[in-house]
């Protein structure tokens, strides 16, 4: 499919996950975003939602966009998709290939390391790991490769010293903290995709600013999808994980809304306040 322009995002739905997924679907989301990671992540229930749409052919598979993250061990529990006693190298294969089988599916449109090793710089694990995922696209297993959880700096490094730059970086998107300038300035630079979660929760204390409180009813939306529009005026791939299907209506309906520069502007003062 094209590039997606709203990501769902499946984390922390547990049981919960395969009725969230089939309820995007069906309210329009056509790019779903998971994770190989049980600790937060349930990805057998994105899969069975999957395999029952395509079944009944609600969608096509060309029409959705999979992505899926390999995590290292430092960010799982017990329950691993991979050997603990594997390289590197082969706990990306076995971790890859529990996800083909747990989303029913024989390719991967996005693969996204889930964040480095460590806090500062990369480790020998980290590259080992990220030489793994480019080969998968190299393979042409995956149609593009990216890393979250990332810092400036260890995305200026990973650009420098990769094979393949990444194609997607995902952060967590605080406003009070410039919307994570840094690393959107740095995507911009690259032609890198920034994907901003937790768009909503991790910025509820501008809801109730009075420049913010007037954009919504300028432009006649909800808080959410203000948010949304605003994020996608700065060049981000929101993903929002709403369970609520009438909440997922709304926020697809933000791709409506288009703001005026200065609107958007106005809504990065209020982050910078």
């Amino acid at each position: 499919m094209k590039k997606p322009t709203f990501l769902y995002g499946t984390a922390w739905k547990e049981a919960d996950t395969e009725r969230c997924v089939s309820a995007a679907i069906r309210a329009g989301f056509r790019a779903i975003d998971t994770a190989n990671q049980r600790k937060h992540y349930f990805e057998e229930g994105v899969g069975a939602a999957l395999r029952k749409a395509l079944d009944a052919r609600t969608v096509a598979r060309e029409d959705l966009f999979i992505q899926t993250k390999f995590t290292s061990l430092g960010g799982q529990d017990s329950r691993l998709p991979y050997e603990t006693g594997a390289s590197a190298t082969q706990q990306v294969k076995q971790s890859f290939a529990s996800s083909l089988i747990h989303l029913g599916v024989d390719h991967i449109d996005s693969y996204i390391l889930h964040g480095p090793s460590r806090a500062v710089g990369l480790s020998d694990h980290d590259w080992e790991v990220w030489r793994a995922i480019e080969a998968l696209k190299s393979e042409r297993r995956v149609g593009h490769i990216g890393i979250s959880n990332v810092s400036a700096e260890q995305l200026e490094l990973l650009i420098e010293k990769a094979a393949l730059k990444p194609d997607y970086v995902q952060n967590r998107c605080y406003a009070r903290r410039g919307w994570d300038h840094d690393v959107r300035e740095i995507c911009d630079a690259h032609g890198i995709v920034y994907q901003g979660f937790s768009l909503l929760t991790a910025n509820d204390e501008i809801f109730g600013h009075k420049k913010f409180q007037q954009l919504t009813q300028q432009y006649q939306c909800t808080p959410a999808q203000l948010v949304f529009a605003f994020a996608r005026s700065v060049g981000m791939l929101p993903l929002t994980g709403t369970t609520d299907p009438s909440h997922m209506s709304e926020d697809l309906k933000s791709e409506l809304i288009q703001l005026k520069p200065e609107d958007s502007k106005a809504i990065l003062r209020i982050s910078a306040s």
